[in-house]
């Protein structure tokens, strides 16, 4: 029954990669853009959660809504001044800007606060239950919970809400949404928001789960998710979620296995094999394109 204790593990683990691989995938999926700078804005919303939690001694939710708010707005200020001008430029530049904006983002963060880490506090009463011979802590429960109501709730917005419809016609075609109305600027802005806000939620939950942080802490982690877009499908929202949790679950029974040095390596693996096998991921689907 170890191998139940374990699956539980790695989907509490997978959910936080799906919820940063879902503003991959979204950003992707709008204006074809690799957003290298997400990981860091998942790093800065661990630090907005920290220091709501353990300076101004709010409650989980509190902390990490303001995370979600702060994340959002910066997401959208790194799109209107890094990658806007640059939406007809190059694949390399855009690539190059956003790599830019990453070392940026880390760096001034060392820079005004240091590079020293913090230890993040306690947010959930930790407790252990036995369910059928597993031992299940209650913290990864709760982690669970939170990663599915706000997978659930980007699944409403963007079937069910105005701004959904627009992002998904941007998506299939910019310059037909443009031509029917859509305020194209506007909806990119949109889900640079709503990603952000997800990889800022994300943060959080990572800072509880590991208990340590640092402003270089979003470097593995966003690559994992680029990785967990990539398997499921970049550019497909169910994808991101189903990548996110098969990659937390591999890495989890490669450590209970014994191999913990290799966790890492177990992503990278993971995408070289989907590159070469099946490169437009699990949910994709080859498109030809005319030369």
């Amino acid at each position: 029954m170890d191998w139940a204790q374990q699956i539980v593990n790695g989907i509490s683990l997978g959910s936080i990669y799906a919820l940063i691989a879902l503003g991959y995938t979204m950003v992707y999926g709008i204006i074809k853009l690799i957003n290298f700078a997400h990981g860091d804005v998942f790093m800065i919303g661990a630090f907005v959660g920290f220091y709501a939690i353990k300076g101004w001694g709010v409650g989980i939710v509190p902390a990490l809504l303001l995370s979600m708010v702060v994340c959002a707005i910066l997401g959208v200020l790194i799109e209107k001044v890094a990658y806007k001008r640059l939406r007809n430029a190059t694949r390399i530049a855009s690539l190059i800007t956003a790599i830019g904006v990453s070392l940026l983002i880390e760096y001034g963060t060392i820079y005004l606060r240091g590079a020293q880490p913090e230890a993040y506090p306690s947010a959930f009463p930790n407790q252990f239950f036995t369910i059928f011979g597993a031992t299940i802590s209650s913290q990864s429960l709760y982690i669970l919970l939170i990663s599915i109501v706000l997978m659930i709730i980007l699944q409403w917005v963007v079937y069910r809400t105005r701004i959904g419809k627009a992002m998904r016609a941007v998506s299939h075609d910019a310059e037909a949404a443009r031509l029917m109305g859509v305020h194209v600027d506007r909806t990119i802005s949109a889900t640079f928001a709503i990603g952000s806000a997800l990889a800022g939620a994300a943060g959080v939950i990572f800072g509880v789960y590991y208990t340590k942080i640092e402003p270089l802490m979003g470097v593995v982690p966003g690559l994992k998710a680029f990785v967990a877009a990539v398997l499921g499908g970049i550019g497909i929202i169910p994808g991101a979620v189903i990548g996110g949790l098969v990659l937390g679950t591999v890495e989890t029974f490669v450590s209970a296995l014994g191999y913990s040095p290799w966790r890492d390596a177990a992503a990278f693996i993971i995408l070289i094999l989907i590159l070469i096998f099946r490169p437009s991921g699990v949910l994709g689907k080859n498109m030809r394109e005319k030369v």
